[in-house]
């Protein structure tokens, strides 16, 4: 099975021992073994909102247009629906493996139903050995906060965002109510062996990431969109992102875990032009960073998970967005995640989580009801596995959005569906 897969399954918490050992399809083709492999998943949910107010960075859903609190929509969860393509083999001493894979939505509200394309999440090659460590280049999952995501429950189900996420390829899960999104990013990166339980990896990864504009376009959530009256036209970055984690893994008798600790620093430059004089360019820079902790346990049917990450600049949600004010002062944000899961004797797995991301103002920003301070999400969740590879889902959600003034945004969501892996 795909390396992201296999940590999507068994390194998320409420993966079901049923699903977390399954290879995907192996073909022995000449020197090289291929991996067919992936996940097909679909969730039935239903929301309500109580409030109706406008808050940018929020998550929390508020009533619609007319005024309507209730919707329903069908969608795929937090983990795509998944097709990769992994081809490995050892030569002159080295291990070489590729990975391509591609991600189909399970919803598309246009009247063809033929609209939303596929992501393309990856495109990597790795070489190494077990004794001096591997390197991969490519597409791939960020390094910083990719552990926060592959231990959320959340994970195999829907978490945040179904209230409106109808036709779109994923919900959000955690992302933004306890961690920042890793993403998926050009990336050069090199990971040690593994030493008795310890391991490590560094990487460079794309400098344009969520910063780039090509043309004269507002850069929505990055830089605060139209509200800061801001444009931006491409400019090289003058350094690569850098990121980085580092692990340790143990097993016994009783219980077995991994604690982990990563970061991340991003030296972001924008060109801005005012949006009433399009003649004038002024350029502003800054360094994003950011730092995190976790923890994972499993001792007999019980697994308990905690996260924190602190930041500047970086945002709350996708890294950068929100990050800073109308003149690039640099927002603080930090959040973090709890989590338990205890398997019944029916092997259905019963989680709870708590997660909350919160964004402060940067110095000398005025509080505003334009912009969240906190967002809290409250997860109850069922996995059961029918088979060997199929589990049934059902998961509530409540969210809770608070602005920089006064405003909220309060929603609740059920949801019930499946995921297959293969």
């Amino acid at each position: 099975m795909n390396k992201n897969i296999k940590l999507a399954v068994a390194g998320a918490v409420l993966a079901l021992s049923a699903s977390a050992a399954n290879a995907g399809i192996i073909i022995p083709a000449g020197d090289w073994t291929l991996d067919i492999n992936g996940n097909v998943n679909a969730f039935a949910t239903w929301h309500k909102a109580d409030h109706a107010n406008t808050i940018r960075g929020g998550l929390a859903s508020g009533k619609d247009v007319s005024g309507e609190d209730q919707g329903q929509n069908i969608n795929t969860g937090l983990l795509p629906s998944w097709l990769g393509f992994t081809g490995t083999t050892r030569q002159n001493d080295t291990d070489v493996s590729f990975t391509m894979s591609i991600q189909p939505g399970a919803s598309d509200n246009a009247s063809t139903g033929d609209v939303l394309t596929p992501h393309f999440r990856q495109s990597f090659v790795t070489f190494g050995d077990k004794s001096w460590g591997s390197v991969k280049l490519g597409k791939d999952i960020g390094i910083f906060a990719s552990d926060a995501i592959l231990n959320d429950m959340t994970l195999l189900g829907v978490g945040a965002g179904t209230a409106t996420t109808s036709g779109a390829r994923t919900t959000l899960g955690g992302i933004g109510t306890g961690y920042i999104y890793a993403a998926w990013k050009g990336q050069v990166a090199y990971t040690t062996p593994n030493f008795n339980g310890f391991q490590a990896t560094v990487g460079i990864t794309n400098p344009n990431q969520g910063i780039d504009s090509s043309t004269a376009t507002t850069i929505v959530g990055v830089n605060g969109g139209t509200s800061n009256g801001s444009y931006g036209t491409h400019l090289n970055q003058d350094r690569f992102g850098m990121e980085g984690k580092a692990s340790y893994s143990f097993t016994s008798d009783a219980f077995s875990g991994k604690i982990w600790v990563g970061g991340v620093s991003q030296r972001v430059k924008y060109n801005i032009t005012s949006a009433t004089d399009t003649t004038a360019a002024s350029f502003k820079e800054f360094t994003a960073s950011a730092a995190d902790i976790g923890a994972n346990i499993s001792a007999g049917n019980m697994g308990l998970t905690a996260y924190y990450y602190t930041g500047e600049g970086v945002g709350s949600t996708t890294l950068l967005a929100n990050g800073h004010d109308a003149t690039y002062g640099k927002r603080d944000s930090d959040g973090g995640y709890i989590q338990a899961t205890y398997v019944l004797p029916t092997k259905t797995k019963l989680g709870v989580a708590y997660g909350r991301s919160n964004l402060d103002r940067a110095n000398g920003e005025a509080a505003a009801n334009s912009l969240m301070k906190s967002n809290d999400r409250l997860t109850v969740g069922l996995y059961h596995p029918l088979t060997k590879h199929l589990n049934l889902v059902a998961e509530y959600n409540d969210m809770e959005t608070k602005s920089q003034l006064s405003d909220k945004n309060s929603s609740s969501s059920g949801s019930l569906g499946a995921i297959l892996f293969f």
